[in-house]
Parts: C-alpha cells; structure tokens; sequence
C-alpha cells in the first residue's frame, strides 16, 4: 500500500512538473494608444479606475500577469480568458470600432455589469478589489449612455 502511494505521489510530482512545459502565449500586443478608449472618448476619473480594477486585465492589451499566470494548469484558463475577453472587445483598440459598434459594446458592457455577469465570478474571487458596487454600475452605465441634452 505504501509503496503505491509513493509512486502514484512521483508520478503525480512527475506530470506536474511536466506540464510546466506546456506555455501558451501570455501576450500584451503592440497597439497604437490614439486607438486606447480614454484617447477616443473621455472618461471621468471614477469610471476610467472601474475600468482599470475590473477591466483591464481581460478586454485591453495591458494585462497585468500575475504569479498564477505562469503555473500550469491555471495558467491554461487564465490565458483563456484573455483571449476570450479581448476577442469580445478590446480598450486598447477601441478607435478601430465603428461608432455603432463602440455603442452596442459599451451599451452591452452596462447590461452585463448591472446583472452581475462582468467581470467574471471567477476573476472576482482571485481579484476582490474588481468587484463592482452598485455605484460603480451606475456610474459606468451613465457614462456609456449620456442623456441627450434638451434643445432650447
């Protein structure tokens, strides 16, 4: 019995330590900032630090990597996230949507954030601080959806 927990422990150890050597790439691509959100559409200080602490790691090219980022397997599912985000849309080259789209994104960027679903309860548990109050939702969505103003 001993000598079988030892080798199913070595041989746990070895598959472990072997899959280390499977590295998808983490990358944070080359964009032009005149493309970045904040240079194509102000945003005020309290959205743009929603965007930073909630966003950022997943939907720009500004992903901070962290510790967990390089250890195999969380490191498969960490870098597949961010390529799913990125591909849903990305701050870093928001001057390459057309107008409509930038409004469909933002608009469905509110809906998403008022119901709970962004960010992920999977990125929110290794990242309390991206969670978002209820002010921070109100904020963004009223940033994203600027009332008209009234004709004289």
């Amino acid at each position: 019995m001993r000598r079988s927990i030892r080798w199913s422990t070595a041989a746990l150890g070895i598959a472990v330590m072997a899959i280390q050597c499977i590295r998808p790439a983490k990358t944070n691509p080359q964009s032009d900032p005149g493309d970045a959100l904040r240079r194509v559409r102000p945003i005020p200080a309290h959205v743009a630090e929603v965007f930073d602490r909630a966003c950022r790691d997943c939907h720009s090219n500004d992903t901070r990597w962290p510790w967990y980022s390089h250890i195999a397997p969380v490191s498969w599912f960490v870098i597949d996230h961010v390529n799913h985000g990125r591909s849903h849309f990305n701050y870093s080259t928001w001057g390459r949507y057309t107008p409509e789209d930038a409004a469909r994104l933002l608009k469905n960027s509110c809906e998403l954030a008022r119901e709970g679903a962004m960010p992920l309860a999977s990125y929110t548990w290794m990242h309390p601080g991206a969670r978002l109050s209820r002010a921070d939702v109100d904020a963004l969505c009223a940033w994203q959806d600027p009332q008209p103003e009234a004709e004289s």
